[in-house]
Order: structure tokens, then sequence, then C-alpha cells
């Protein structure tokens, strides 16, 4: 008889040191190529736009002062000033657009949310075939110019327009409603554009939901109210999360729609922006303003990751 024992011993995973060459090009090719994207898309921009801020205005072209000068091979320095930095925070103008664009793009975003997530969940509940037809209404205004779409709200909501004309031969009023060029018009823009943006995070992550958990909450007496509370709304957090970022960054930038639907309290950062950048020609300034922008939206999106990680 053998006295031979079994061997539990576990089988070492494989590593990079095990793998063979061409994986591991691969693997370190996959895993490097988004970070080549984001370095040359968004890093390489960013140092540029940063470099911009910290140089003063001329009348030349480019319109700023150079911020490194070799003009003299003898002596290197580095010519930078905060004044644009410093002319900002001493500005209002500047801080009410941001806080104006921030109001603007919250409201928003939960605007789109609370039409958007009723949506995502019928569409991930009904059957293939009306599920195909729903999706497709959601990204057929892709279709269309987003300009175009812009320019349709103009003529819906001025005073001559459509629905100030059916509410007049309705007779729910005597003169036209005062729709255009009002922060109301702003928000019915930004939610128009950007619901779908809400709408898809939403769906995907409803439609993987596992409904076999519904149905355990109410064999365990819970409520509608309750299971949404307790179970449907905590697993779609993922879908919340994704579609308000997808939804606030960029309606907290947004310039076309409040230049044309908003009026002059309508003051957005994005115009603010173009305002410095095309016609005051101030490129350190709007430089300066964009650096500010995205930390704001960059700052809080890694500190709420940061806690999110460590929570899991």
């Amino acid at each position: 008889m053998s006295n031979s024992q079994p061997n539990f011993a576990v089988k070492p995973k494989a590593t990079d040191y095990s793998l063979p060459f061409r994986d591991k090009l691969w693997r370190q090719f996959v895993i490097g190529l988004p970070y080549f994207w984001l370095l040359l898309f968004f890093l390489a921009p960013f140092v540029i736009v940063l470099k911009i801020s910290f140089a003063e205005p001329i009348v030349a072209l480019p319109p700023f002062t150079q911020l490194f000068d070799f003009s003299d091979s003898a002596s290197r320095w580095v010519m930078a000033t905060w004044d644009n930095y410093r002319f900002l925070s001493e500005d209002n103008l500047y801080w009410i657009s941001y806080l104006k664009s921030i109001k603007i793009a919250a409201i928003s975003t939960l605007i789109c949310l609370l039409v958007g997530y009723p949506m995502a969940y019928g569409i991930a509940r009904a059957s293939p075939t009306t599920r195909n037809i729903l999706l497709m209404l959601v990204i057929l205004p892709f279709w269309t110019s987003f300009l175009l779409r812009v320019y349709a709200w103009m003529g819906l909501l001025g005073k001559n327009g459509l629905i100030n004309s059916l509410l007049m031969n309705m007779g729910l009023i005597e003169s036209p409603l005062q729709m255009l060029y009002t922060d109301m018009a702003v928000y019915l823009g930004i939610v128009y554009t950007y619901i779908p943006f809400m709408i898809l995070p939403l769906y995907a992550t409803l439609e993987k939901m596992d409904t076999s958990l519904h149905d355990a909450a109410a064999d365990l007496g819970a409520k509608p109210w309750q299971i949404f509370i307790d179970v449907t709304l905590p697993l779609s957090m993922p879908g919340i999360i994704a579609g308000s970022l997808l939804v606030f960054i960029p309606a907290i930038g947004e310039y076309v729609i409040p230049a044309l639907l908003g009026g002059l309290d309508s003051l957005m950062i994005g115009r603010t922006l173009y305002d410095e950048f095309f016609v005051n020609r101030d490129w350190p300034l709007a430089s300066a303003v964009a650096t500010i922008l995205l930390f704001i939206v960059v700052i809080p999106i890694m500190l709420f990751q940061r806690s999110h990680q460590e929570q899991e």
C-alpha cells in the first residue's frame, strides 16, 4: 500500500515574470494606451494653459509674454506673474460667474436625475422590442445638430413662439410670457440637451440589476417604496454617480445654451471665458479662469473617488 498523501499545494498564479515576453509587452501596451491618451489630450493642453495663466497680456501674436525667456544664452530665467490670479480674487464678477455656473449645473443635474431615473427604470423593465425603441428615441436627438436644437428652443420659447401662441389661442394668457432669455430657459435647454447622458448610465445599471432581490424583499413583507429605497436605489448608485458626473461636468462650462437662451443675468463661466479669449483678447486672464474652473471640477471628483476606494 502506498503511503503517499494527496498534494494540496496551491498552484502559484502566473506573474509578470512567468508570462512570455509578447504577453508582457501586450499588457504594458494595453495599460499604457489610456495613460498616453490622457497625457496627450489632457495633461499637455492643461500645462500649456497653466503656463499662459502666469504670463502677461500684450498686443502681439500670440497675445501674451513668453514664460521662459531663452533670448540670451547667458541668462535664462522664468518670467512669471501672479497678477492674473490676484485679479480674479479681487473682482467679484468672476466669482459670481463661478457660483452661477455651479448653481445652474447642480440644479440641472438634479432635474435630469429626477426626470431620467423613472425613464431609465421604465426602459430597463420594458420588453426587449419596446426597450430598443425607447433607447432609439433617447439617442435620436443626437442625430440633429446641437446648435439647431438650441435654436429650435428659441423658436418655441419666444414671445411669438409656438408655446405663447398656443396659450393665447386657448385663452389661458392675454399677453405673451417672458420665457426666453431667462434662467428657466437655460435650465430647460441644459436638461433637454444632457438628459440622455443621465438616462443611459442609469439604464445600464438598472438593466443588470437582479430582480430576484425585489421578490425576496416582497416576500419578507417590504412595501414597494421600501423595496425601492432599500434595494433599487443603493444598487443603482453607480449609475446615479456616473450620470451625474456626465451631466454636471459639461454643464458647468456650458457656453452656447446660456448665450442663446439666457439673459444678462445668466452669466456662466463659459461665457466669461469666451469674452476674455475673443473679445478682450486677454489670454493669460482667461487661462487663469480656465485653470481655476478645472480645479473646481477635478478636485471634488478626486476626493470622492478616494473616499469611495477607502470605503471598499
